[in-house]
């Protein structure tokens, strides 16, 4: 069963070509359909299994707060059987060996091999309440209001925006991110009451203003 998650990795490679650090699909067992979730290992992010590919959740879609988290490779699924039975509600039984193998075989066909854009706003939701966490922001800030520059690091260089925020604001302001995508040393900033949202015109206005005024006292 050698490579058995064999798309996996070439979905992790079309992931990093278009610049995505987290994708999701769709997989229906035991007549239940589950939001999964892809997440690379971004910077030093440490693994728990050395020869983990890529981050794996699953999602409930009956109860998004239902889920379950998973270190996998081309390989296999660093998790025990245990959880992995009492998840999916798989029934143990003396064949369970040759069921979870079925259950992994079968996994293996829903996983794409390349990043599919068209979402639902299930899979929309999730992908960016988990991008919020991993950016260490409050998932309910949603509403863009403007762009900021961000600091200079210990080298003298200007930080640059974080994957986690560059993904975000691709998904949720994307004529605003298309705008702006090459400025690498912006930050998208975001609140979580929508009066304070702002439009594509009103922020790259006053990123200009900001922008002109810095360059005016350099």
């Amino acid at each position: 069963m050698a490579n058995i998650f064999e798309n996996l990795k070439l979905l992790k490679k079309d992931m990093e070509g278009r610049g995505w650090v987290i994708d999701s699909f769709i997989f229906s067992y035991n007549n239940e359909d589950f939001i999964v979730l892809v997440k690379l290992f971004v910077g030093n992010e440490k693994k728990k299994e050395k020869y983990a590919l890529v981050k794996l959740e699953f999602l409930r879609e009956s109860d998004l707060n239902s889920s379950l988290q998973v270190e996998a490779n081309s390989n296999a699924l660093f998790i025990d059987t245990k959880t992995l039975r009492e998840y999916f509600k798989i029934e143990y039984n003396e064949n369970l060996g040759d069921i979870l193998r079925q259950f992994k075989e079968y996994f293996s066909r829903f996983i794409p091999i390349e990043v599919v854009e068209d979402k639902s706003d299930d899979q929309l939701r999730v992908i960016v309440a988990s991008l919020s966490k991993s950016d260490s922001e409050n998932p309910n800030k949603l509403y863009c209001y403007q762009v900021r520059r961000n600091g200079y690091k210990s080298d003298g260089t200007l930080a640059q925006r974080s994957f986690y925020n560059d993904n975000k604001t691709r998904i949720l302001r994307r004529i605003l991110y298309t705008k702006l995508k090459d400025e690498k040393n912006i930050s998208f900033c975001y609140s979580e009451n929508k009066k304070d949202e702002n439009t594509d015109e009103i922020i790259l206005a006053n990123w200009v203003k900001n922008k002109s005024q810095v360059l005016s006292h350099s």
